[in-house]
């Protein structure tokens, strides 16, 4: 049978990128999909193309993975900046590859 993960959807302002991909890479994710998007939302459109697309982070990852970067979305990150983040439960074939502590990633 195939785990039940989550697939976390991150939009935000593209100045994030970086510390967005950080912050999932330490909290457990093992790989992540990168998309430059763009759209509308509570805060409207983009006043200009110099800030270039947002970007769109999706990576697959256990229950406890994603709240906890959901919580470190919520401390370091919505204030400031336009970010939604969002999860839906997925199975995944071969899912424990996207598992960080499970048996077949560890060193043993």
């Amino acid at each position: 049978m195939n785990p039940t993960l989550k697939k976390m959807t991150i939009v935000a302002e593209r100045v994030l990128k970086d510390k967005l991909i950080r912050l999932i890479r330490e909290e457990g994710a093992t790989g992540y999909t990168l998309i430059a998007v763009e759209g509308e939302g509570s805060r409207g459109v983009r006043a200009s193309e110099f800030e270039g697309r947002n970007v769109q982070i999706e990576t697959i990852v256990g229950p406890e993975t994603a709240q906890r970067v959901f919580d470190q979305l919520a401390e370091r990150f919505l204030e400031a900046y336009a970010v939604i983040a969002y999860t839906s439960d997925v199975e995944v074939l071969r899912g424990t590859k996207f598992v960080r502590d499970s048996p077949a990633n560890s060193d043993s």
